[in-house]
């Protein structure tokens, strides 16, 4: 069973995830053994993300999808890992070149220096017109050298977006998605000058810096084989055994798709008559494939043009899914 465990460092500023996906992964997965499946380099890069985007969804307090992108010019054009907040979540890639073995996250997405990692918080509720937020940062560093590491890159988005010192450590494989978060949370008078000036305050800061350092550098000896084949009471104990953990009841993560008849006719209608019309003329009819879940829609003239008459707030018949 995918499960999700979160703790707490007692009388720290520091907090911590783990992730371990299984089910939800090999769902995922499944849904595209029709299509060949994925290289194992691709497959390991789009399960980091998925294992990335449930501990990010997890750390934050936000009512909407967490949807972590990565594209670029290698042959993995896109990559796209979506967590809802009850850690419902869906993955999907798009590989249009020949994937090398062994090639690492330049090689995939980022031979140019093109690639970008996009996270986006789409609200539930968001007002008409709103967009949703979106933080950018490239797969590269400083200097413009290319970062081989998805975890290095999330951890920079979290020190810029959310001022958040952070430690993230993720593995994957035809079996399990997994990672592991640390934080270190911003206390009561933080980044004030007049509470720090005196020399008590200065002197606490650099302790708790330090406790954050030690439990990152805990964590940091984590292998990627402990990862993927450890339970998670094996894994909190290995690293932090002389550590004082609250540890919270775990949630569990699935593998769920929103695709709908009314999501496919609301992107078929703001394609506009004319362009629908014209692909029936062309084709017969209209064919819609889910990348996530492999579902399809198929729309045949009559349903294609009830999408356009049928009155606001109602659907169309349901068109052929399967």
């Amino acid at each position: 069973m995918s499960e999700l465990h979160k703790f707490i460092f007692d009388g720290l500023p520091v907090r911590g995830m783990l992730v371990r996906l299984t089910g939800a992964w090999q769902e995922i997965l499944k849904r595209r053994e029709a299509g060949g499946g994925y290289p194992p380099e691709v497959l390991q890069l789009l399960g980091e993300m998925t294992a990335a985007g449930a501990l990010m969804q997890s750390s934050i307090s936000f009512d909407g999808a967490l949807v972590l992108q990565i594209f670029g010019d290698g042959p993995v054009k896109l990559a796209v890992a979506e967590v809802q907040p009850d850690l419902s979540l869906r993955a999907t890639a798009t590989v249009t070149g020949e994937v090398l073995p062994g090639a690492t996250l330049s090689r995939l997405v980022n031979v140019n220096n093109q690639g970008r990692c996009a996270i986006t918080l789409d609200p539930k509720d968001k007002l008409t017109g709103r967009q949703p937020y979106q933080g950018v940062v490239p797969l590269f560093g400083d200097q413009h050298e290319k970062i081989e590491n998805l975890a290095e890159v999330l951890e920079h988005y979290m020190l810029q977006s959310e001022q958040l010192d952070t430690r993230l450590i993720l593995a994957a494989d035809g079996n399990v998605a997994a990672g592991l978060l640390i934080q270190r949370l911003p206390v009561k008078g933080e980044g004030n000058l007049e509470s720090q000036r005196d020399r008590d305050a200065d002197e606490d800061q650099i302790g708790r810096n330090e406790d954050y350092k030690r439990i990152a550098m805990l964590a940091g000896t984590l292998k990627r084989e402990e990862l993927l084949t450890l339970d998670a009471d094996t894994i909190l104990h290995r690293l932090f055994w002389e550590e004082k953990l609250t540890r919270f009841v775990p949630t569990t993560p699935s593998f769920a798709c929103s695709c709908s008849q009314e999501r496919v006719s609301s992107m078929l209608r703001s394609l506009g008559t004319a362009e629908v019309e014209g692909i029936i003329a062309e084709q017969g009819r209209i064919d819609v494939g889910c990348e996530f879940c492999g579902a399809q829609y198929g729309f045949d003239p009559v349903d294609a043009a009830q999408i356009f008459t049928s009155p606001a707030g109602q659907l169309p018949p349901a068109p052929t899914v399967q």
